[in-house]
């Protein structure tokens, strides 16, 4: 059964170190009154879609059977709309923080009072960081290999001795769903819906085991960054990462986006219920008006897509067609990012 769990670190699993990032209620959108936001800005309001691929709408089936949570497979019609290349990478989303002086999530101070009981030093901000282990483990717990970083953050993805120099072109990473939108809005975009997000990713391919095809590796050639050899322990990095990889590193879809499979998670701005589909709308569906999973009753959580290079036949195939993920809003990790898209008008 755990080759069906998802491979992000729940609030709950946080909670138990007593240190969830997303413990604030502080506002943190900022006037963007700098010269490089205003002039940012001004483009998005003439509809700037450089970097953007022009996705024509249409119909589909949306879902995928093998899971529980996107049950039923059901037809859904989308509007056209732009939709990212790829992944916002560090050098995108420094530019963002450049010219709007956002703190995200994982940086912001934690408050004592959500944590009655825990000593001061130990509310630190920080993120989840994968860790590998020293040999197999059972895969029931995912503290093992999940573990919360003091000082991690999009701008040191492993912690206080790490930085994203030289990683300008990787996907940014421990961004919440609170910080993806802040950026959308900046950027005179939004996120994808998570029909948008499937209708892109198939890329007008239907019944088909993978995004990419019905073959793991094609012609013998691995074509998404996943998880290749023992999870957690050992991976070997066959398809060239044994972490994230810049964009546009393996070959885009028929639709030119690229890393829609795998690389890392990303969110929609869908609320997340595993029940959704049995009531979704058919034309433009924006997802349920609450959020519900019955593992977490009381986390909110939205939708991620795609997968990410900790997916492993062995432990997660949320990267096969159709299938959903899921994150609580305020929780970031090194494996989940975001892409924007823009409506036509």
């Amino acid at each position: 059964m755990f080759s069906f769990r998802l491979p992000q670190i729940p609030a709950y699993l946080l909670l138990l170190f007593a240190m969830v990032t997303g413990c604030t209620s502080e506002k943190t959108a900022q006037e963007t009154s700098s010269t490089a936001s205003s002039a940012t800005l001004e483009k998005a309001i003439k509809g700037d879609t450089t970097g953007m691929v022009w996705v024509e709408g249409g119909n589909f089936m949306m879902g995928n059977d093998e899971f529980t949570d996107a049950r039923p497979v059901h037809q859904v019609q989308v509007d056209g709309f732009w939709m990212d290349a790829h992944e916002v990478t560090n050098a995108e989303f420094a530019r963002f923080v450049e010219a709007t002086g956002y703190v995200t999530v994982a940086e912001r101070p934690l408050n004592p009072a959500d944590f009655p009981g825990v000593p001061a030093d130990k509310l630190v901000p920080g993120s989840a960081v994968f860790t590998p282990t020293v040999q197999k483990v059972n895969l029931a717990n995912p503290l093992q290999w999940w573990t919360y970083v003091p000082g991690a953050n999009w701008r040191q993805p492993e912690g206080a001795n790490s930085s994203i120099k030289g990683r300008e072109n990787l996907p940014v990473v421990h961004v919440s769903h609170e910080d993806a939108v802040a950026y959308t809005k900046w950027a005179g975009k939004r996120l994808p819906t998570e029909a948008e997000w499937e209708y892109a990713a198939r890329s007008g391919k239907e019944n088909q085991t993978y995004y990419w095809g019905e073959e793991l590796k094609p012609q013998g050639q691995w074509v998404a960054n996943i998880y290749q050899g023992s999870f957690p322990d050992k991976n070997t990095a066959e398809d060239g990462f044994a972490s994230i990889a810049p964009v546009k590193t393996f070959p885009p879809n028929a639709y030119g986006l690229y890393d829609m499979d795998g690389n890392v998670w990303e969110w929609c701005s869908d609320l997340y219920r595993p029940d959704y589909y049995m009531s979704s709308a058919r034309k433009n569906p924006t997802g349920p008006t609450d959020s519900y999973d019955p593992e977490e009753p009381g986390a909110v959580k939205y939708v991620q897509r795609g997968g990410s290079f900790l997916c492993s036949d062995e432990y997660c195939i949320r990267y096969k067609a159709g299938s959903r993920g899921k994150g609580e809003a305020t929780s970031g990790s090194n494996n989940l990012g975001f892409r924007c898209v823009r409506d036509k008008s």
